[in-house]
Parts: C-alpha cells; sequence; structure tokens
C-alpha cells in the first residue's frame, strides 16, 4: 500500500492508496486533529491499526514546517519527525517528507476545474507558479520550470516582516511588536492572525461589538471562525473591520509574492482559511490590494489568480508524489 499524509499544525489528513491508484481515489482516509498525538509516529500507527495487515511500501509526508535531510521540526506542533525514523515504524517503507507547500504545489497538477474560484483570468504564461496559504501559520512556494521538469522552491516566507501599508496597518504592527515581540507576515495572515486582528480593534476602540460576541470570542476554541463568520454575515461590525482588513492584507501579500516570482501560470491561494472566507476574496478589496503596486499595476493584472477550494490538494500533492515518485521514494 501507499500512504499519503497532509500534517498541520491544526489537523492531519492521511489516506491509504493502492499501487497505481489515482492519487484522488484513496482506498481509506481520515482527519485527525495534531494536537491530540504525541508524534506523527504514533499517529500514523493508530491509522494503520484501524485496518490491520495493511503494509505500507512507500509513504510521502507534506509537512507544516522546514525540511532538511528529511527531517523536520514542526513549526506549531511540538513534533520532530525523522524519515529514517518513520521508515523504521513502518516496517522499512521508503519516506519522504516534503514542506506541506510543496505537497501543495504537486497538488496542482490534478486539481480539476471545479477544484479552482478564479479571481484574475490574467494573461496565462508558460512560466511559473506560486502558492500562497493561510491557516495555522502562512506558508509560500514558487514552482519554476526547467524544459519539461517543474522545480519547487520552498520558503518559511511566512515569517517574513509584515509589509504595512497604511497608517491603521502601522499601528496594527507596532501592536503586534509589542505584543509578539516582533510583527511577521504570519502574525497578521493566519487563523491566530485574524483572532488578533479583532483583538487589536478592541483594544484601540474601533467597530461595535454586537451583543455577547466578546463572551463568545473569549469562550471560542478556534476565535478566527467566529470572526470570519461574523464578517462574512456583517453581524458584528467590529468583525466586519478585521475580516476587511484580513482580506486586503492577504492582497497586498499575494502581490508582493507574485512581485517575487513573476508567477505567469498563476498564484494559487490555499490554505484552510480561504476556502471558508470566499465571498470576500472575490470581492473588490483583495484584488485592488494585490494590484497596488505602482508602477507594476498592469504587470498585476497580467498574472491568473485562482482559489483552491478543495481543502485535500496538498494530501493529493502527496499521494501524487507517492504514486508515481517509483524508485525515487
Amino acid at each position: 500500500m501507499i500512504l499519503a499524509g497532509d500534517v498541520g499544525g491544526t489537523k492531519t489528513h492521511l489516506a491509504l492508496f493502492a499501487p497505481g491508484a489515482s492519487p484522488r481515489h484513496p482506498q481509506r482516509e481520515r482527519r485527525f486533529a495534531s494536537h491530540e498525538h504525541a508524534s506523527l509516529e504514533s499517529l500514523v500507527r493508530g491509522f494503520l491499526a484501524e485496518a490491520p495487515g495493511e503494509a505500507v511500501a512507500r509513504a510521502v509526508f507534506g509537512i507544516a514546517g522546514v525540511v532538511v535531510r528529511n527531517r523536520c521540526e514542526t513549526t506549531n506542533l511540538p513534533w520532530h519527525v525523522d524519515g529514517a525514523e518513520m521508515s523504521a515504524a513502518l516496517g522499512g517503507a521508503r519516506v519522504l517528507l516534503l514542506n506541506d507547500l510543496a505537497a501543495t504545489a504537486h497538488g496542482l497538477e490534478v486539481l480539476e476545474n471545479a477544484d479552482l474560484e478564479t479571481l484574475q483570468a490574467g494573461e496565462r504564461e508558460r512560466g511559473t507558479r506560486a502558492v500562497l496559504a493561510a491557516g495555522t501559520g502562512l506558508g509560500m512556494v514558487s514552482v519554476s520550470r526547467e524544459g519539461d521538469e517543474r522545480v519547487i522552491q520552498p520558503s518559511e516566507g511566512g515569517h517574513a516582516d509584515f509589509a504595512p501599508r497604511t497608517a491603521l496597518e502601522r499601528e496594527l504592527a507596532g501592536w503586534l511588536a509589542e505584543r509578539h515581540g516582533r510583527a511577521s507576515v504570519e502574525r497578521v495572515l493566519s487563523g491566530r492572525g485574524l483572532a488578533d486582528l479583532y483583538r487589536f480593534l478592541a483594544a484601540t476602540s474601533r467597530g461595535s461589538e454586537s451583543p455577547g460576541f466578546a463572551d463568545a470570542f473569549m469562550a471560542a476554541d478556534d476565535p478566527a471562525a467566529l470572526v470570519s463568520e461574523a464578517g462574512l454575515e456583517r453581524s458584528c461590525e467590529r468583525a466586519e473591520l478585521a475580516l476587511g482588513m484580513f482580506v486586503e492584507v492577504y492582497g497586498a501579500e499575494a502581490g508582493n509574492l507574485a512581485l517575487r516570482v513573476l508567477p505567469g501560470e498563476g498564484l494559487y491561494l490555499g490554505g484552510g482559511i480561504a476556502p471558508r472566507i470566499r465571498t470576500a476574496l472575490a470581492g473588490r478589496r483583495f484584488l485592488e490590494a494585490f494590484r497596488d503596486k505602482a508602477p507594476m499595476t498592469d504587470l498585476m493584472r497580467r498574472f491568473p489568480v485562482h482559489l483552491i477550494l478543495d481543502s485535500r490538494a496538498a494530501l493529493w500533492g502527496a499521494a501524487h508524489l507517492a504514486l508515481g515518485a517509483g524508485a525515487r521514494v
């Protein structure tokens, strides 16, 4: 059997495939809450124990973190993942670890038109792709071409400095620096970032708060989801303001990535947050911030921009690599 996994700070998604199967047609799959498990090894053991006798020949895991020499210290989990140790736990299976955004980039190869929403059609040209994904953290990756081969360039760009564009965003950057010691772009573009945007607006008395929202926010397991839902429904002015700021920063950072890698084949928005706020991203504020790069405004209009609707893109990418890699994995 072939094992594929998408390992994130919030959830881990595992799937088993028969050799030669389609990456989108696993025999068995399951999602787990990552923090409920001591390690990826123990989580995988539990998954495989649900169907004894399914020996694994190859495994590929996309992991939210820096992967060096097939090892990873996860960014938002207290896990150390070692490919050699995972191989031993799987009875000698060949194991490959890669960054989760690199896995998503591989997943682009198997996505269908229905899995995407086009925010800007642009003028597609053969060349480079880029993926920007906000979820538990913020990830980004570029994919260039060398002949007919695609070369994925992982990064930890989410930990780069937040670049405020307005007086309000400069005030936010100062507030974040005081609170966290530094204002990285991930401190804004992530689940915790959206929650902090709401806290910042509350601390600076901006926007009215609907009755009972403060208590619900304090009690929520996922306050960012509460803010995004209220912002989309326009049931809380402060939540609406927070979501609007989030969308504009997302657009601006997507534009920064586009300027750096020139994604003629498209820039793709992944991660868990984008599909949940798709109506907000499809509004004018995202693209206005994306294009606001004078004197490069006309250039920005040329890049296709797509929203990935399928939350399993990284899993499909890991499976695509595992099923098609042969002796390389």
